[in-house]
């Protein structure tokens, strides 16, 4: 257990370094911060004291040195577009995305398993099909079209909720949350469940499909012989081995909540990484597009070792074949 864990921080370490690199080369190849910062009509003085004072003026691997240590520290510089540190707009915007995700991912877990067991026991009822035909456009259908759908009838005609915004929020100390007040849920409603919709029908699906797989194993014929209940077989033996590739992709989608709640945050301007990401890409804000890749890699990394550890206690055999091995 101690050496899988090292050998996947090792390589946790070589994809951060790798990623961090990609985000440095942005500050080589994506325009110069020193004429962004004093623009064009700055004097070769200026420029010259200004690219020294930033270490612009230092070989490529001293610069990419220096990068590695501040962001291991969590510094990525000053805002080209705001003027202020990039680790302070980064860390008032996180809480809001994580907060959204969260949310749009406990949706999806707690709707979408239920459903894909559902259809999985009860293939061929009316109820089955409809779920199965409400999943295929869930997949089907891009994400900013069922934010404006959502937009234009729970706000626009029916006025239930809010279009727009976070809401009010609670502080606790750096850290804001809009789940201890009414105001937070309700504008929260409409962004998690757009962001939640391709998730649920994905977690569905996959989970139909490894339960109908389960059930015609032999340990499942073996269960049904010794007599035991249908809800000890469904529910105590298929659905526990059926988890087990649903929480890597549970896994990987909490990433891809997070990464990818670009187009959600967008279309409600919700006030999270994903709409400080698309003003920093219009602006060339490049320290701001470098923090938010690195600081995306890094949650990947974790899950992704969160999940590792998960099937330990998930999957038997797993620990079975280590102690084998050894």
């Amino acid at each position: 257990m101690i050496a899988f864990v090292l050998r996947r921080l090792i390589q946790a370490v070589i994809v951060m370094v790798a990623v961090a690199f990609i985000a440095f080369l942005l500050f080589q190849y994506v325009g110069d911060p020193v004429v962004f910062l004093l623009g064009q009509d700055a004097k070769p003085d200026q420029i010259r004291e200004l690219r020294a004072s930033l270490g612009l003026d230092q070989p490529f691997f001293v610069q990419f040195w220096h990068f590695l240590v501040n962001a291991a520290q969590g510094e990525f510089g000053l805002s080209l577009r705001q003027g202020a540190k990039v680790s302070r707009l980064i860390g008032e915007r996180f809480p809001a995305t994580l907060e959204l995700a969260l949310v749009a991912a406990a949706l999806a877990l707690f709707i979408g398993i239920p459903m894909g067991v559902y259809t999985a026991l009860r293939r061929g009822t009316f109820m089955s099909q409809v779920f199965m035909t409400v999943s295929l456009l869930g997949v089907s259908l891009p994400t900013f079209l069922i934010g404006i759908l959502l937009i234009l009838v729970f706000a626009v005609t029916l006025g239930w909720f809010p279009s727009f915004g976070r809401g009010e929020t609670v502080n606790f100390g750096w850290w804001t949350s809009g789940l201890f007040r009414v105001d937070g849920w309700h504008h929260i409603v409409l962004p998690a469940v757009t962001l939640a919709i391709f998730q649920l029908t994905l977690i569905m699906r996959l989970v139909r499909a490894e339960m109908l797989e389960v059930l015609r194993t032999d340990y499942i014929k073996f269960a049904r012989a010794r007599g035991l209940s249908n809800r000890a077989i469904h529910f105590g033996h298929a659905l526990k081995n059926t988890l087990v590739p649903v929480m890597t992709i549970t896994g990987l989608q909490l990433g891809g909540l997070i990464a990818f709640a670009i187009i959600t945050e967008s279309v409600f301007q919700w006030p999270g990484m994903g709409l400080l990401f698309i003003q920093a890409v219009t602006f060339a804000d490049i320290p701001v597009m470098a923090a938010y890749l690195c600081l995306i890699a890094l949650i990947f990394v974790v899950i992704n070792l969160v999940v590792d550890l998960l099937y330990f206690v998930v999957d038997p055999r797993l620990r079975v074949g280590k102690a084998g091995g050894h």
